[in-house]
């Protein structure tokens, strides 16, 4: 058998439980190429860069329009 609580809970305790599991942000940094915000350590998703090295080559992109039948 497991163990039980043998008290119930106050709202001030289950509160001061509950409020170190809160979700953080991500830290965003300005691209040095494109000056446009990404993630740090990670390549720039608009240009392709990563510490001024071109790791992504980006196609032409085309946008596809919906055909009609």
């Amino acid at each position: 058998m497991a163990a039980q609580p043998k008290k119930k809970l106050s709202r001030g305790r289950s509160g001061k439980r509950a409020a170190t599991k809160k979700y953080l942000l991500p830290k965003l940094s300005l691209c040095p190429k494109c000056s446009n915000p990404k993630l740090s350590h990670r390549m720039c998703p608009s240009c392709g860069y990563y510490k001024d090295r071109l790791v992504f080559e980006q196609k032409g992109v085309t946008k596809v329009s919906k055909v009609s039948t």
